[in-house]
């Protein structure tokens, strides 16, 4: 038997690659190019050997800096564009290759072109506003100016009989009277301010310069013709021209003051109405020529930025590149000589003719005198793990990957979960109905893939299109369990042939009392569609799908012990298969594997016998008559026979491995304590790595308590875990049920109407509820689950996940930094 399962081929996911250190002395002058080709190549994971220094203290930091730099300077330029409108190329163009210092003066030079015109424009903007605003300043103010003065010549005449011959008349007259009274104006005499200001602050504007003159002023408002830029927000807002007739230099003073605080902009307007006239004429003139400067200015920043886009993309990788290179190097140490430098790093033996291929391409092309020196080393670290994964597999390693990473070299559990993960889902989720939905969703990502891949997805959307092989399965076993269990939206069809059962008589009048007859054989597929509806579905149904939950955890916890013992023969240790391995499958088998059987062959016979009973009373009354529940002779004596190797079972996995640990321990290191005086250094020396790191004290309470831990974890969770897959009934139970209450109470419901908008709303909240409960929720709850069955009950049989990824230094890992 083990000859045979030596002379089995190698699964390539089984097992993680295996992995070499190495070591690597490159000579200066070819070290970047060097590095390059293996970030090209994407096999090598560096070591930092520099872990104790600050990014300030590596040796290539002004480099690394000039890279940050000139990402920052490819940012700006992305945002510019973006601001303007354009689009960036995708497709980088081709372009001569330059070299860094070339793309660095280019990339200043452009930055200094972009500020300028930014500043030129700004500048520009700027005044075209501020003339903008004047131009609407004068057409509104010249309107309340010539009223004012309309208004003033209708009522001069009654002023001069009723008012001026008035002994208390200084004492009493208004702002606007004091203006228009015949004869010489005092100093003190009608002023006005204009100007304009944002639509939302006109009111508290006006509120404040009431409160300031203490009334003493006429505050005229009306809103601009047109939208106008915000200089702090450079966003278009609603302004309101106003005037504000006062009286005194005080107040002119207040009014100036408040119009400050509140960003409104004053403009003069003079009273002349030729000077007015003449005003508007120059601001509308240098409004048009402002306007052709700032189309001109546009255009050329526009043509600047178009010339920037097509090139960015190739710029931006490159000087990550150059970025990644850079922080590579500074991973490694220069030699006593500071003419090479040395680095470490881990790659798969698989890898190390390319590698090697790589570093001399990069000695010829660099015309360096000295090749690079790569050679293999022991190391003490225990190697990152890797494995090979394509686009089917990649998302079931993420599945397992996020429980832990695999111990290096240990039994891989995502080459069963490419199989047991969605069929688990599927037995939770069996609806054919359902399941065809799913598919639909899975094949259309599928077919956009390429799309898909290429562009930068939601959050949402990223999760459903990296696990879209994982829902194609999903999907696939959903509908080959729906078939089983007969349901199509909760509908059982007549697919594969009639049924075996028929009504006593005609009228079917007793098929909810007393039930139906078997007249013909059993049905050829599945669940025969009249048990829907009958007397005992959901007694036969419960029974079907919790024994079948049993078996099917019984049959996976299995899977995972039996993985066991292959990691113990991979890793040669024969403790753990006798005494862990064995142990818990006689454990497992003689309580919940004989609890299998029992299901079969009550299947198979169509025994009436209580298996609630029959376990319950193998522990409380093993030697007494089992009666009517005995399913076959010789079932007490081998109940008796498996409790025993139950009981046996657990000082097995307790007490021998700790022992025997300690003895092993004991014979390694006899003697070793005692040696001739002054050979403890050589000693030292030529003594190995392995032996030098078991000098340590062996810790026996350490040992033995985490074997208890080990022991008593395994035992409980035996009956834990055989009842937690109990949840694939639950759970199928429950979306079956769901299922069927919204067939039945919404759409057999509103179809029972002859109202057609009954009907509609009826088929719309069915569809509604079977989107977004069934399709959406139902399938999160079945797949986290199943998640669960996968890296509690199943996982921690054989499974460490104490290990850490291999991270090659790749240049296709590199995502462009979006901050």
């Amino acid at each position: 038997m083990e000859k045979f399962i030596d002379n089995l081929p190698a699964m390539d996911l089984m097992r993680s690659e295996k992995m070499t250190f190495v070591q690597l002395i490159i000579p200066v002058e070819s070290a970047h190019r060097a590095i390059s080709y293996l970030g090209e190549l994407g096999l090598l994971q560096f070591r930092d050997l520099n872990a104790d220094k600050s990014p300030f203290q590596r040796t290539f930091v002004n480099q690394v800096k000039r890279c940050v730099e000139m990402s920052r300077k490819l940012r700006f330029f992305r945002d510019q564009i973006s601001k303007a409108g354009l689009l960036s190329s995708v497709h980088p163009v081709l372009q001569p290759d330059i070299d860094l210092e070339e793309l660095e003066i280019q990339l200043a030079e452009h930055e200094h072109e972009l500020i300028e015109l930014n500043s030129n424009s700004d500048r520009i903007q700027h005044s075209y506003n501020e003339l903008l605003e004047y131009k609407m300043v004068l057409q509104k103010a010249i309107g309340f100016l010539v009223s004012s003065n309309s208004h003033a010549v209708l009522e001069e005449r009654e002023l001069d009989e009723n008012i001026y011959s008035n002994d208390h008349y200084g004492d009493e007259v208004s702002l606007l009277e004091q203006d228009i009274r015949p004869g010489p104006s005092d100093q003190s005499g009608l002023r006005f301010v204009s100007g304009i200001i944002c639509k939302s602050k006109a009111l508290r504007f006006e509120r404040m310069l009431f409160r300031a003159t203490r009334g003493n002023m006429l505050f005229n408002h009306a809103p601009a013709d047109e939208l106008m830029m915000d200089p702090l927000s450079t966003e278009m807002v609603e302004k309101t021209v106003f005037v504000v007739f006062f009286s005194g230099m005080q107040a002119k003073t207040k009014i100036l003051k408040i119009c400050e605080a509140f960003g409104a902009n004053c403009y003069p307007v003079p009273e002349d109405i030729t000077k007015q006239r003449q005003i508007t004429r120059e601001v509308s003139s240098r409004l048009a020529e402002l306007e052709t400067t700032l189309d001109a200015g546009i255009r050329h920043r526009n043509k600047a930025l178009a010339s920037i886009g097509f090139h960015r993309a190739k710029w931006m990788n490159m000087v990550r590149r150059e970025k990644a290179v850079y922080d590579t190097l500074n991973m490694l140490n220069f030699d006593v000589t500071k003419k090479c430098l040395v680095g470490e790093g881990w790659c798969p033996i698989f890898a190390k003719p390319k590698i090697q291929e790589a570093l001399q391409r990069a000695t010829f092309d660099s015309n360096s005198q000295v090749g690079v020196i790569f050679h293999v080393m022991d190391a003490i670290d225990s190697p990152p793990t890797y494995f090979r994964t394509n686009r089917f597999t990649s998302a079931f390693q993420e599945i397992v990957d996020a429980y832990g990473v695999a111990r290096y070299q240990e039994a891989n559990p995502a080459v069963y979960t490419v199989i047991t993960f969605p069929f688990l889902f599927a037995v939770m989720f069996g609806d054919w109905g359902h399941g065809i939905c799913l598919l639909l969703g899975a094949l259309v990502l599928i077919a956009r893939e390429s799309k898909l891949s290429a562009q930068k997805l939601g959050s949402f959307m990223e999760m459903l299109f990296g696990g879209r092989y994982v829902l194609l399965l999903m999907s696939l076993f959903s509908i080959y369990c729906g078939l089983i269990y007969n349901e199509f939206f909760s509908v059982p069809f007549h697919i594969f042939g009639g049924s075996a059962y028929k009504c006593r008589d005609t009228a079917c009048s007793e098929v909810y009392t007393i039930g139906l007859i078997k007249y013909r054989d059993p049905y050829p597929f599945g669940v025969d569609p009249s048990w829907r509806g009958s007397r005992s579905e959901l007694p036969f149904l419960n029974s079907l799908k919790m024994k079948m939950s049993i078996l099917l955890g019984v049959v996976q916890m299995n899977l995972g012990i039996l993985l066991s013992y292959f990691n113990a023969r991979f890793f040669s240790s024969s403790l753990d298969i006798r005494y862990q391995f064995v142990p818990q499958m006689i454990f497992l088998n003689s309580l919940f594997g004989y609890l299998s059987l029992l299901v079969v062959i009550k299947w198979c016979t169509g025994s009436q016998a209580d298996l609630y009973h029959v376990m319950i009373y193998m522990f409380l009354s093993p030697t007494d008559d089992l009666g009517e529940n005995q399913l076959f002779w010789g079932q007490r004596p081998l109940q008796i026979i498996l409790l025993l190797l139950a009981l046996i079972a657990v000082p097995w996995m307790l007490f021998p491995k700790p022992f025997i640990l300690k003895k092993l321990h004991t014979e390694r290191f006899q003697g070793r304590a005692y040696g001739m005086l002054g050979t403890s250094e050589m000693d030292l020396e030529v003594e190995p790595d392995s032996a030098r790191q078991r000098h340590e004290e062996f810790n026996f309470s350490e040992v033995f308590v985490h074997q208890m831990i080990h022991s008593i974890e395994f035992v409980l969770g035996a009956v834990s875990n055989t009842a937690s897959y109990l949840r694939l009934w639950a759970l199928s139970l429950a979306h079956s049920e769901l299922s069927t209450v919204f067939y039945e109470k919404v759409l057999l419901l509103a179809w029972g109407y002859d109202s057609f908008i009954i009907r509609l709303i009826g088929l719309s909240v069915f569809a509604f509820a079977t989107a977004f409960i069934l399709l959406m929720m139902e399938t999160l709850s079945a797949f986290l689950h199943a998640l669960r069955l996968h890296w509690v009950e199943y996982q921690n049989k054989f499974y460490h996940g104490d290990g850490y990824k291999f991270k090659p230094f790749s240049f296709a890992s590199i995502t462009e930094d979006e901050d």
